[in-house]
C-alpha cells in the first residue's frame, strides 16, 4: 500500500469501527456521514466514543478550513466532551502547512498525538508471558475490570470510563476483548474487532504500576491470537497514542499515518 492509501485505510477503519462503539451506546449516539466529516459520538462520559474525523482526501486549507469549523460546531453541541481526529496525510501540503493557524481560528486545541498502525502480520502464535494468564471478557464484572484498567491508564474517572463499556453484549459477544492477570488480578487488557477485512485492535491499555514489563505486548499479541483464529483475517490496524506507539513495531505493525487529536478550547 502507498502512504495515503494507508492513511485513508486508517481513516475508514476508525469511522467502520466506531459506528459499532457509538451505536453500542445508544440512546444519544449520532453517527452520520458528512461531507468531509465522519460524526460518531456517543455522547457518553468516556471521552474516547465521542469522535468527529475529516474525511475527505488530498483536501486544501479553504476546505479544511470548513470542516474544521464544522466539526467544532458539532463538538460544542454536545453534552460531553470528545475528540476531532485528523489524519494529516489526508491534507495536501498546503493544508498541513497552515493546519495550526485553521485549528486555532476553529477553536480547537492539541490534545494529544497519535499514529496509525497496519501489517499483514496475522496470525501470531498464542503468546505466553510468564506473569499473567488470560481470560476472554464475558461478564459485567470483566467488563467493569477492563473499563477500570483503561480509566487508570489514561486518567479518566472510573465512572467515565465504565460509562464506555457497561452492559456491552458487543463487547461480550463480538469484540474479542482479553485481560491479562497477574495473581488472579486483571492488570492489563487488549481488544480486537472484525472490520472491513481487517482485525482492529481497540483500548489497549496496563495499569501504571505494571507497565514497562511487556505486559501489554501479551495482551495485544493475545486478542489478535484469538480474532486472526475466529476470523481468518491476516491484517490488522490499529491506532496508537505516544506511550503505546514503541510496543506495536515489535509485533509486527508498522507506522503508517499520522493523527492528531483535538479538543475545544476552553
Amino acid at each position: 500500500m502507498t502512504g495515503l492509501t494507508e492513511s485513508i485505510e486508517s481513516m475508514e477503519q476508525l469511522a467502520t469501527v466506531w459506528r459499532a462503539m457509538v451505536l453500542d451506546r445508544e440512546p444519544g449516539a449520532d453517527v452520520r456521514d458528512l461531507p468531509g466529516l465522519a460524526v460518531r459520538w456517543a455522547d457518553c462520559r468516556f471521552v474516547f466514543w465521542n469522535c468527529v474525523t475529516l474525511t475527505e482526501v488530498t483536501a486544501d486549507p479553504t476546505l479544511v478550513e470548513r470542516r474544521l469549523a464544522r466539526a467544532a460546531d458539532i463538538m460544542r453541541a454536545k453534552k460531553h466532551p470528545g475528540f476531532l481526529w485528523l489524519f494529516e496525510n489526508l491534507l495536501d501540503g498546503a493544508a498541513r502547512a497552515g493546519l495550526a493557524d485553521a485549528v486555532e481560528r476553529a477553536g480547537l486545541r492539541l490534545a494529544f498525538p497519535g499514529t496509525g498502525m497496519a501489517g499483514d502480520l496475522l496470525p501470531v502464535p498464542d503468546p505466553a508471558h510468564p506473569d499473567l494468564t488470560f481470560t476472554r471478557v464475558r461478564t459485567d464484572e470483566q467488563l467493569r475490570a477492563y473499563a477500570d484498567i483503561n480509566a487508570r491508564a489514561y486518567g479518566f474517572p472510573l465512572e467515565d470510563a465504565r460509562d464506555g463499556l457497561a452492559g456491552s453484549a458487543l463487547w461480550r459477544n463480538e469484540v474479542h476483548a482479553y485481560l491479562g492477570l497477574r495473581g488472579g488480578s486483571p492488570v492489563t487488557c487488549a481488544a480486537t474487532v472484525e472490520a472491513q477485512g481487517r482485525l482492529f485492535v481497540v483500548l489497549v491499555a496496563t495499569l501504571p504500576e505494571y507497565e514497562r514489563r511487556g505486559y501489554g505486548e501479551a495482551v495485544t499479541r493475545k486478542a489478535l491470537h484469538e480474532g486472526a483464529r475466529t476470523t481468518g483475517l491476516t491484517r490488522a490496524t490499529l491506532h496508537a497514542t505516544a506511550a503505546g506507539a514503541p510496543v506495536y513495531p515489535r509485533i509486527g505493525f508498522v507506522p503508517n499515518s499520522p493523527i492528531r487529536f483535538y479538543g475545544l478550547k476552553g
